[in-house]
């Protein structure tokens, strides 16, 4: 569809990350830390983007702007100064076990890629994010914490995880998405579904299922399949860009 195309040579540019959370990670010159503080912001991706961003860099600074050898080496001292965050209904008590899990992870996978593999193979995204979730939830945790990460096996469009995947796993070239992982291939991605991508994609007869749901993410990543079967998800940039531009492709 050569107005996708389009789209994504317009909006696929480092001027996009000026206003969107992927610039967290992408301040951090460490790829462990840019994984861990990555995992986070997606985590809290919800709600103005201006705000996400603020409380995201604001998460680092709690981190002592070391994201990956604080989860590590912190004290339960230093857990405790973590209570004191808030964003929406993502709490300190939240983030205090999101700091043990993700040092749980790490040290079992060698990494967060790893918690999303079976013998070594991605294999299905559903199944994928469900077993991820499963293995984030291994320890003893909070029952309101749970909501925090999504499972497609409930029928959760995974929207936050998704663009997470996006982040670490789509290649580095258009200087937007990190290109960290290499086990994980673009072409095993799912697109990173919420309302404003959905719907544009409706209005471009991509999408025909009206909720956006797990089932939508199936059917409109398909979609994008036939266009590109090696990284269908490059296209979320083109959809994301049509919606908040009013599908205006000028320079």
């Amino acid at each position: 569809m050569d107005l996708l195309e389009e789209a994504y040579a317009r909006f696929a540019t480092p001027n996009f990350i000026q206003d969107d959370p992927i610039q967290v990670p992408r301040s951090f010159a460490d790829p462990r830390d840019a994984e861990v503080i990555g995992f986070l912001t997606a985590t809290i991706a919800w709600g103005q983007r201006r705000t996400i961003i603020t409380n995201a860099f604001r998460l680092a600074r709690m981190l002592d702007d070391r994201p990956a050898s604080f989860i590590r080496d912190a004290s339960e001292a230093e857990l405790d100064h973590l209570d004191r965050f808030v964003h929406r209904t993502f709490q300190g008590v939240d983030l205090r076990y999101f700091v043990k899990a993700l040092r749980h992870l790490v040290k079992e996978h060698e990494g967060l890629e790893g918690a999303f593999l079976e013998r070594g193979r991605f294999g299905d995204a559903g199944e994928a994010i469900s077993r991820f979730k499963d293995r984030f939830f291994a320890l003893e945790h909070p029952a309101r914490t749970r909501k925090h990460v999504a499972d497609p096996g409930r029928g959760s469009n995974a929207k936050r995880i998704n663009m997470f995947l996006r982040w670490m796993v789509r290649p580095e070239d258009r200087g937007v998405d990190l290109g960290l992982w290499t086990r994980i291939s673009p072409s095993e991605l799912m697109v990173p579904l919420d309302v404003h991508t959905g719907r544009v994609a409706r209005d471009l007869g991509l999408l025909k299922r009206g909720q956006d749901d797990w089932k939508s993410v199936v059917e409109l990543t398909e979609k994008l399949r036939q266009l590109d079967p090696h990284d269908p998800v490059r296209f979320d940039l083109a959809l994301f860009g049509l919606g908040v531009s009013g599908g205006d492709l000028s320079p």
